[in-house]
C-alpha cells in the first residue's frame, strides 16, 4: 500500500506543471502561446485574437509542444490528453486530429510539410502524413499515426528535422542525441542511423541548427540538464565545442551536500545567419546569447540580457526568421489569477541579429510592454487580463524547475526499491489476467 502512494506521489510530481510554451509565425503573423490546455493565437496583421475552431473542443490537458511549419501553413499542438492537433493558420480550424498511445512529449514537422512527426514518454516516434489538406472535407479528419523509431523506453525530450530535411534527429532523458536518415517512405520507418552525438552527462532538454549559406548542411547544438550547450557535426556525430553557460553565468551553486546544482537549458534559438544563439536557463531572470562562429566551428558567450524591475526565467523562447526579435514567455499551468485564468508573462528582446559584434553589445534590449508589436491587445489576449506580481513567477519557476527535473533526471532506486517496484508491476498484471 505504501509503496503504490509513493508511486502515485511521484506521477504527481511529474505531471502537476506544464511550462508555457510560444512559438512564433515564420513570417511573424501571428504569435501562439500555449499554457495548460490553453492555446492563444493572436493575429499580428490585424492587431486581434484569432478564435480557434475545433470540434472536439480543444485539448483537454496540458499542451507540451507547439510548432509552426516551415512556411507557416500549419501548426501543430500536442501534450498530456496524448491528442496532436494539426492547424490550419489560415482559418484556424483544426483540420487533422491524431490519438496517440501515451503522453506526446515533442513534435516536429518535415520541411516539405508533408509529415508531423510526434514521439511520446515511452521514446517511440510516431509519423503521420498530412497530404493535401486543402482538398479534404471541412469536418475534422482523425489521423492514424506509424511508429518509425524508438529510443528504447527513455522519454524523447526533443525533435527536430535538418535544415534540409534528410535527417530527424531526436534527444532523449538518458543523455543520447541519435541522428537518423528521414526516409522517402517514412511510413514504412526509419531504420537506418547517420550517428549518435554523445557528450552530454544530463538529459538533453533541447536541440537546434545552425546553418548559412556557407555552411548550408549546417551544424547542431544541443542544451542539457548539464548546464552546457554543445556544438556538433551532426552528420559524424563529433563534439565540436561546449560552452559551460551555467558556470559563466554563475548560476551554479552547492545543495549542502558535495553536489552542484546545474541549472537546465530550457530552450534554444538560431538566428536564420547562424550567428547568434539564445539560450533560456533556469534560475536566469533574462536570456543568454551565444556567439556561434561557424567557420571556426566555436561557441563563446556574447551578452546576457538581465530583464529589470522583475523576475522573469524563460520557459520558452522563439522567433521569426526575417524579424530580429526575440520573444520569450513565462508561465506555468500552476499559476492563476482569482478567476482561475492562467496567466504567463511576455517579453520582446529587440536587436536578435548578429551582423556584427558591436551590434550585439550594443543593440540588444528588452523592449517595454507598449513597444512590443501588438501592443496591450497581444499582451492582454496572451498573457491573461491581469497582472501577477513577480513574486508568484518566481515561484512559478521553482516549480516548473522542479517539474522538469523530476520528469527528465532519472531516477535511482536501491536494489531492495527495485524487487519492490517490479513486484508491484508484476501484481497489476496478474489482476489485469484474471
Amino acid at each position: 500500500m505504501e509503496d503504490s502512494i509513493m508511486e502515485e506521489s511521484e506521477q504527481k510530481l511529474e505531471t502537476e506543471v506544464a511550462p508555457a510554451l510560444i512559438a512564433i509565425h515564420p513570417a511573424q503573423k501571428s504569435v501562439s502561446v500555449s499554457v495548460g490546455s490553453d492555446l492563444r493565437v493572436f493575429n499580428l496583421q490585424d492587431g486581434t485574437g484569432f478564435k480557434l475552431v475545433d470540434e472536439n473542443g480543444g485539448h483537454k490537458d496540458s499542451i507540451r509542444a507547439i510548432r509552426y511549419s516551415k512556411s507557416g501553413h500549419l501548426f501543430v499542438s500536442a501534450g498530456d490528453d496524448k491528442l496532436v492537433k494539426i492547424w490550419d493558420t489560415n482559418s484556424w480550424r483544426c483540420i487533422y486530429s491524431v490519438v496517440s498511445e501515451k503522453r506526446v512529449t515533442s513534435i516536429a514537422i518535415s520541411n516539405d510539410e508533408m509529415f508531423v512527426c510526434f514521439a511520446d514518454k515511452f521514446g517511440v516516434v510516431y509519423v503521420v502524413e498530412i497530404g493535401d489538406y486543402h482538398c479534404e472535407n471541412p469536418a475534422l479528419v482523425i489521423k492514424k499515426a506509424v511508429p518509425i523509431l524508438s529510443h528504447y523506453c527513455s522519454i524523447i525530450t526533443r525533435l527536430e528535422f535538418s535544415p534540409d530535411g534528410q535527417h530527424i534527429v531526436t534527444a532523449d532523458r538518458d543523455f543520447k542525441i541519435r541522428v537518423t536518415i528521414f526516409p522517402k517512405n517514412p511510413l514504412d520507418g526509419a531504420h537506418e542511423i547517420q550517428s549518435f552525438c554523445l557528450g552530454h552527462t544530463e538529459f538533453v532538454s533541447c536541440l537546434a541548427f545552425v546553418n548559412s549559406q556557407d555552411y548550408a548542411q549546417g551544424y547542431l547544438i544541443s542544451g542539457s540538464g548539464d548546464s552546457t550547450v554543445r556544438l556538433w557535426d551532426y552528420a559524424s556525430g563529433s563534439l565540436l565545442d561546449t560552452c559551460e553557460v551555467g558556470a559563466k553565468a554563475e548560476l551554479l551553486h552547492s545543495n549542502g551536500k558535495e553536489e552542484e546544482i546545474l541549472p537546465a537549458i530550457t530552450d534554444l534559438y538560431a538566428t536564420s545567419d547562424g550567428l547568434l544563439v539564445a539560450a533560456a536557463i533556469q534560475s536566469l531572470s533574462g536570456i543568454m546569447l551565444l556567439r556561434c562562429d561557424l567557420s571556426a566551428r566555436t561557441l563563446s558567450v556574447a551578452k546576457v540580457i538581465s530583464v529589470p524591475g522583475e523576475t522573469f526565467i524563460p520557459t520558452s523562447i522563439g522567433a521569426a526568421s526575417s524579424v530580429p526579435l526575440l520573444w520569450m514567455v513565462m508561465g506555468a499551468s500552476s499559476l492563476h489569477n482569482n478567476n482561475s485564468t492562467l496567466l504567463v508573462r511576455v517579453r520582446v528582446i529587440s536587436g536578435f541579429t548578429a551582423t556584427s559584434s558591436k551590434s550585439i553589445e550594443h543593440e540588444t534590449s528588452i523592449l517595454e510592454d507598449r513597444e512590443v508589436p501588438g501592443g496591450e491587445s497581444l499582451l492582454e489576449i496572451l498573457q491573461g487580463k491581469l497582472s501577477i506580481g513577480g513574486e508568484a513567477f518566481s515561484t512559478a519557476a521553482e516549480a516548473v524547475k522542479t517539474a522538469m527535473r523530476n520528469l527528465l533526471i532519472k531516477k535511482q532506486y536501491s536494489a531492495e526499491r527495485r524487487e519492490v517496484r517490479k513486484k508491484g508491476r508484476n501484481d497489476k498484471k496478474n489482476q489485469i489476467v484474471e
